[in-house]
Protein backbone atom coordinates (compact mmCIF):
# COMPACT_ATOMS: atom_id res chain seq x y z
CA UNK A 1 0.00 0.00 0.00
CA UNK A 2 1.46 3.24 -1.13
CA UNK A 3 -0.29 6.75 -0.79
CA UNK A 4 1.99 9.40 -2.86
CA UNK A 5 1.94 13.58 -2.54
CA UNK A 6 2.54 15.51 -5.31
CA UNK A 7 2.62 19.27 -5.07
CA UNK A 8 0.72 20.53 -8.16
CA UNK A 9 0.89 24.28 -7.38
CA UNK A 10 1.47 26.46 -4.43
CA UNK A 11 -2.18 26.31 -3.29
CA UNK A 12 -3.27 22.62 -4.28
CA UNK A 13 -1.51 19.12 -3.94
CA UNK A 14 -2.50 15.32 -5.75
CA UNK A 15 -2.77 12.52 -3.42
CA UNK A 16 -2.54 9.16 -4.79
CA UNK A 17 -3.75 5.84 -3.27
CA UNK A 18 -2.51 2.77 -4.46
CA UNK A 19 -3.49 -0.52 -3.28
CA UNK A 20 -1.91 -3.98 -4.42
CA UNK A 21 -4.64 -5.31 -6.83
CA UNK A 22 -4.63 -8.59 -4.45
CA UNK A 23 -5.20 -6.61 -1.21
CA UNK A 24 -9.28 -7.37 -1.12
CA UNK A 25 -11.02 -8.86 -3.28
CA UNK A 26 -14.00 -6.38 -5.53
CA UNK A 27 -14.19 -2.94 -5.36
CA UNK A 28 -12.25 -0.81 -3.33
CA UNK A 29 -12.85 3.35 -2.26
CA UNK A 30 -10.70 5.58 -0.87
CA UNK A 31 -13.07 7.46 1.84
CA UNK A 32 -11.97 10.66 4.40
CA UNK A 33 -12.11 14.06 4.90
CA UNK A 34 -11.31 15.11 1.56
CA UNK A 35 -14.57 13.69 0.42
CA UNK A 36 -16.99 14.01 3.03
CA UNK A 37 -16.51 10.53 3.73
CA UNK A 38 -19.00 9.26 1.34
CA UNK A 39 -18.45 5.60 0.23
CA UNK A 40 -17.92 5.00 -3.87
CA UNK A 41 -17.04 8.62 -4.52
CA UNK A 42 -13.11 7.93 -5.45
CA UNK A 43 -13.05 4.11 -6.60
CA UNK A 44 -9.24 2.82 -7.10
CA UNK A 45 -8.84 1.78 -10.46
CA UNK A 46 -6.96 -1.63 -11.22
CA UNK A 47 -3.88 -0.81 -13.43
CA UNK A 48 -1.55 -2.89 -15.65
CA UNK A 49 1.10 -3.58 -13.14
CA UNK A 50 -0.74 -4.71 -10.70
CA UNK A 51 -2.19 -2.37 -8.77
CA UNK A 52 -5.23 -0.28 -8.06
CA UNK A 53 -5.41 3.38 -7.41
CA UNK A 54 -7.13 6.69 -7.58
CA UNK A 55 -5.59 10.77 -7.03
CA UNK A 56 -7.60 13.26 -5.48
CA UNK A 57 -6.98 17.06 -5.05
CA UNK A 58 -6.55 19.07 -1.72
CA UNK A 59 -5.20 21.89 -0.34
CA UNK A 60 -1.63 21.77 -0.22
CA UNK A 61 -0.63 21.48 3.57
CA UNK A 62 -3.82 20.37 4.87
CA UNK A 63 -4.20 17.11 6.98
CA UNK A 64 -6.45 14.70 5.66
CA UNK A 65 -7.94 11.41 7.39
CA UNK A 66 -9.12 8.83 5.56
CA UNK A 67 -10.13 5.02 5.23
CA UNK A 68 -10.22 2.38 2.56
CA UNK A 69 -13.94 0.86 2.21
CA UNK A 70 -14.08 -2.39 0.32
CA UNK A 71 -16.85 -4.75 -0.87
CA UNK A 72 -19.26 -5.76 1.96
CA UNK A 73 -18.78 -3.41 4.24
CA UNK A 74 -15.01 -3.82 5.18
CA UNK A 75 -13.41 -0.86 6.18
CA UNK A 76 -8.87 -1.03 6.80
CA UNK A 77 -6.27 1.28 7.01
CA UNK A 78 -2.97 1.97 5.59
CA UNK A 79 -0.35 -0.34 7.27
CA UNK A 80 2.34 1.37 6.09
CA UNK A 81 1.21 4.86 7.15
CA UNK A 82 3.04 6.97 9.92
CA UNK A 83 -0.08 7.82 11.55
CA UNK A 84 -3.30 5.88 12.44
CA UNK A 85 -6.09 7.78 14.29
CA UNK A 86 -9.79 5.99 15.50
CA UNK A 87 -10.59 8.15 12.52
CA UNK A 88 -8.40 6.07 10.20
CA UNK A 89 -5.06 7.09 8.32
CA UNK A 90 -4.21 10.43 8.95
CA UNK A 91 -1.23 12.69 6.06
CA UNK A 92 -0.42 15.92 5.49
CA UNK A 93 -1.11 16.87 1.29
Amino acid sequence: MTIRIQKKSATTSKVMFVLPDEIHPGAVSAVGTFNDWQPGVHKLVKRSNGTRSVSVEVPAGQEICFRYLGDGGVWFDDPEADTVTHEGTLVKA
